[in-house]
């Protein structure tokens, strides 16, 4: 039984996490270029964690009585994503060495955990799939809903590791400076289109 919870957390949790998305993106884009992987993943990991233990604790209700929260966090994203959009069009349209594998010019690590920090609490999607849902779903396993979110926090962590180190099994076909900027260009689409959605 209480293995039951803990699997069925574990797959509710990977089932909302494996649409790519703007958080994803960016943990794979820093797989490749093999910069601060671990820090990323773990970043994003604990962030889940983090939320998912505030909606098994009951603060999906706050979030329902106080709408204001998600409200900020849409727009607030929405801008974020948008700027980050701008970011990769215009390294996928005028650079041609930037985003190679291993280049010299990469991001300071204290920037990739902003970057991460700001794709995964700016995101009302992830209010609404781990405070409020995941929250909600909880309360069906009382008194073991600690079991369920222990497993849905195990989710966040494997699938977060798995993504960011097993995105170097594509290094080869990124060592051409081609596919990066193709790369590019996906995750742009991506930011702008999760951007637009949020807004309207």
């Amino acid at each position: 039984m209480y293995l039951s919870n803990y699997l069925e957390g574990f797959a509710l949790g990977l089932s909302l996490i494996l649409a790519i998305g703007s958080q994803n993106a960016f943990v794979l884009k820093q797989g490749l270029k093999n910069q601060y992987v671990f820090i990323v993943c773990l970043v994003c990991a604990f962030s889940d964690a983090i939320l998912i233990s505030l909606g098994v604790a009951g603060f999906g209700v706050i979030v329902k009585q106080y709408p204001q929260i998600e409200i900020v966090a849409r727009y607030g994203g929405a801008i974020f994503l948008g700027v980050y959009a701008i970011w990769s069009f215009k390294s996928a349209f005028t650079k041609n060495h930037a985003l190679i594998a291993n280049a010299k010019n990469e991001i300071s690590m204290s920037k990739a955990i902003l970057i991460c920090l700001a794709f995964t609490w700016l995101n009302p999607h992830v209010y609404l799939d781990t405070v409020v849902l995941l929250g909600s779903v909880s309360t069906q396993y009382q008194p073991n809903h600690w079991q369920f979110a222990c497993g849905a926090m195990l989710a966040s962590f494997v699938f977060f590791f798995a993504l960011g180190y097993g995105a170097r099994f594509l290094s080869p076909l990124f060592s051409n400076p081609k596919a990066w900027k193709v790369l590019d260009f996906v995750v742009g689409f991506i930011m702008t289109f999760i951007a637009i959605s949020l807004i309207i």
